[in-house]
């Protein structure tokens, strides 16, 4: 069973930057990729960034290209995700998630493992 561990969320003001980051534990099997999802209060659980660390191949949507970056450290099973120029629309819950998976999807049914979720807050 894996496990997900997240740290580095808190609050910002509008134009800030914030780091998650998340480590996994008890992974057994490649492929693995590892992601970040966020959700907001009455909206669904929506994908964020994710990142193949086998080989660093990365997806985004299209909210997150420019502004967010995932990285990961495969011997670690550690990623990050930088946050750029936040605004208070990217207020939410981030969650990481990870499944062993040869490509990177978008939707959350594929992602079989889930941490607890770190409460990132942009003000005004």
């Amino acid at each position: 069973q894996v496990q997900l561990l997240e740290s580095g969320g808190g609050y910002v003001q509008s134009g800030g930057s914030l780091r998650l980051s998340c480590a996994a534990s008890g992974r057994t099997l490649n492929p693995f990729i590892m992601g970040w999802f966020r959700q907001a209060p009455g909206n669904e659980r929506v994908f964020v960034a994710g990142i193949m660390l086998t080989d660093g191949q990365t997806d985004y949507p299209d909210f997150a290209k420019g502004r967010f970056s995932i990285s990961g450290d495969n011997a670690a099973d550690t990623v990050h995700l930088q946050m750029n120029n936040l605004t208070p629309e990217d207020t939410a819950v981030y969650y990481c998630a990870a499944a062993f998976d040869l490509e990177i999807p978008q939707h959350t049914s594929a992602w079989s493992f889930w941490g607890q979720g770190t409460q990132v807050t942009v003000a005004a």
